[in-house]
């Protein structure tokens, strides 16, 4: 063999390789996206429960809404004042579930449809009652999509509030996102301090291993408990129905002169 065929021969093993390593490459950046399946999604179960008081139709609604749109999996939830009732659910439905929009937008666009949906039902209580009176409405909900993320808004003085192992979190939207999540634990409020009633807070992250559940609840109950008392009273309480129960009963017990309704959602 002459110099000439030896050094074509390492040429094209150099460029063989080249090639083997842009393949390797690409193969591994696909492998990045691909979706989970579906048995390492998280099971999402719920409960509710509300203290009525003397006049029924003062009680809060309730909404849990379950839609398939192809292989996506989305869960609503809701509690809300009467005022705005099923507002909120209205607008998600014809504004999102019943365009069957694509993946991509679905978790693109879910935090500004939220935050579309809360506005459209406040300016129609707005529209109904005097303006001082429509300030003070108040209402919360969470959006499951895929068991992967999680949107949650609330309005007044009805809270989201996140477990991640044992600590509670309320969502803020006022403060710079951070890589890892929408929201970042450092933003969190330890004590109750409310913003202005008629604050509207919308925001998102995604569920991780370490994500509980959520509580979603009214006024009545956070008026007298702190947010992580109420983690603390149902973490051990497998059943999200048995908790929702136990946290309103609470909440009377300690003699809320407010609205008591409460909504759990686990993540197992």
């Amino acid at each position: 063999m002459g110099l000439k065929d030896l050094h074509l021969k390492f040429k094209q093993g150099l460029q063989l390789r080249r090639i083997l390593k842009i393949n390797t490459g690409f193969k591994k950046k696909e492998a990045n996206i691909t979706k989970k399946p579906s048995w390492m999604m998280p099971a999402v179960s719920h409960g509710h429960h509300v203290v009525e008081g003397y006049d029924e139709s003062d009680c809060d609604y309730f909404r849990v809404q379950r839609e398939q749109i192809e292989e996506l999996e989305l869960w609503l939830f809701g509690v809300s004042d009467p005022r705005i009732g099923d507002g909120v659910t209205k607008y998600m439905q014809a504004h999102l579930f019943d365009n069957k929009p694509k993946e991509s937008y679905i978790k693109g666009k879910s935090q500004e449809t939220m935050k579309k949906a809360y506005l459209s039902a406040k300016s129609k209580v707005g529209d109904a009652q005097e303006t001082e009176e429509a300030n003070g409405v108040g209402s919360v909900s969470a959006m499951v999509i895929d068991g992967e993320k999680l949107v949650l808004a609330n309005m007044g003085n009805y809270r989201a509030i996140v477990c991640r192992e044992g600590l509670a979190h309320e969502i803020g939207s006022r403060h710079k996102q951070s890589p890892k999540r929408s929201w970042s634990s450092r933003f969190f409020k330890a004590s109750n301090k409310q913003s202005k009633s008629s604050d509207l807070v919308v925001g998102d992250e995604k569920i991780e291993n370490d994500t509980e559940f959520v509580i979603l609840a009214s006024s009545g109950i956070w008026e007298v408990m702190k947010y992580q008392e109420a983690v603390n009273l149902i973490r051990n309480i497998e059943d999200p129905q048995a908790a929702a129960k136990y946290l309103a009963k609470e909440a009377s017990n300690r003699l809320s002169r407010s609205n008591i309704s409460c909504l759990i959602i686990r993540f197992d």
